[in-house]
């Protein structure tokens, strides 16, 4: 399986542990959990990559970092990426689920990713095109005052995660995507579209399921996500 690995807050490349540093690191943002994309999708991968995240718990059972995936998809929708990103020093810590289909007010194809982090990861807020390890203080100047951060963004997403309602609050993000942030299980849930009204999908029944736990035998796979690969 053909793996690109990088650094989840830049995509700069990663130095592996050396004898003079136990950790991954970044030569612009210091030591990080490499993010782990691999090239093609497919059940297969999904299922290296729920087996990788079950092998960091222990004792076996006790819950890990969640693989967020729409389930049921969207009609029309497909699973075009997956990644974590950790090692064997700091076991997994983040992960992300990439999927596309037709934009839910037409015009052409969209892209959503979702990602799940323990705080100070950054692959969230990277894909979101912002600064910074995680979306805390945006969050708090959304509760505050929950106007729009962008031309497209739109009011709070109410989706349910694992058969929970839980609310994404729009946050700052380049000028051509939008992007949610919120918790689920303890840890920065994001969601991140493209193009920015692609976020109108967060508005409609949206449930995350989590890959680990269980992976649907019929779920349709497309090709591989160009913002997993990079173009983010």
């Amino acid at each position: 399986m053909s793996v690109a690995v990088s650094c989840p807050r830049c995509g700069g490349s990663v130095r592996p542990p050396d004898l003079m540093h136990p950790e991954s690191r970044c030569l612009s943002c210091g030591p990080v959990p490499p993010l782990h994309v691999p090239a093609h999708i497919g059940a297969e991968i999904v299922a290296s990559v729920v087996e990788r995240i079950a092998a960091d718990l222990d004792p076996p059972g006790r819950p890990g970092v969640p693989l967020w995936c729409p389930w049921p998809l969207p009609t029309g929708w497909t699973l075009t990426g997956v990644a974590y990103a950790g090692d064997d020093r700091t076991g997994v810590r983040a992960t992300a689920v990439a999927c596309a289909g037709p934009a839910p007010l037409g015009g052409g194809p969209a892209d959503v990713v979702f990602v799940a982090e323990e705080p100070g990861v950054g692959l969230g807020t990277r894909l979101a095109g912002t600064v910074g390890p995680d979306p805390g203080p945006e969050l708090v100047e959304a509760l505050s005052d929950p106007g729009p951060r962008h031309p497209e963004h739109h009011s709070t997403a109410k989706i349910k995660v694992a058969g929970h309602p839980t609310p994404l609050w729009p946050v700052t993000s380049s000028a051509d995507r939008s992007a949610y942030a919120g918790e689920a299980r303890g840890m920065w849930l994001h969601a991140i579209a493209w193009p920015a009204s692609a976020g109108h999908l967060l508005a409609e029944d949206v449930v995350l399921h989590d890959l680990t736990e269980w992976t649907p035998p019929e779920l349709v796979y497309g090709a591989p996500s160009p913002y997993l690969q990079g173009r983010a």
